[in-house]
């Protein structure tokens, strides 16, 4: 019964992160685009594009936290069990990318909020294409465990 309230509440926050990870290099194409004369529009994106990259921190965390008790939550069978699944090692290889496109996200705001951006808002287009990719990379292996 743990195992699926830690499942739920894992499911929750991956929707939750992913969600931030797909909107926030949305909001920095937008930036990027936006003319210099205007700076209302661009306090505004940068306002909310620093709002949603404070929320997404917890919303990370809860992911790690929650997928991991889940390899726990069956004791130690369990635990050498999840372990032995390659399907689960190239998940959290892919979690770990994750974790530091997320990183890099930092790094961009810090260099919108500095006037310091070097990148297009085309580049910003791709750039927000990986997480979509990741995802559905994470959805196969989780579900069709094919290695």
């Amino acid at each position: 019964m743990l195992y699926l309230w830690l499942k739920a509440f894992h499911i929750f926050f991956v929707i939750s992160w992913f969600a931030g990870l797909f909107y926030l290099p949305r909001i920095y194409v937008n930036l990027a685009a936006v003319s210099t004369a205007d700076q209302a529009e661009y306090e505004r994106l940068l306002g909310m594009a620093q709002r949603l990259k404070r929320f997404m921190l917890p919303l990370m965390l809860g992911t790690w936290l929650f997928g991991l008790s889940i390899t726990f939550s069956t004791g130690m069978s369990g635990l050498a069990f999840w372990w032995g699944q390659h399907w689960l090692h190239v998940k959290l290889l892919l979690v770990l990318i994750l974790s530091g496109y997320d990183g890099y996200c930092s790094v961009l705001l810090r260099a919108f909020r500095e006037r310091r951006n070097a990148r297009s808002h085309v580049w910003y287009r791709w750039f927000n294409e990986v997480p979509a990719l990741l995802l559905l990379v994470i959805v196969i292996l989780v579900v069709v465990k094919p290695v």
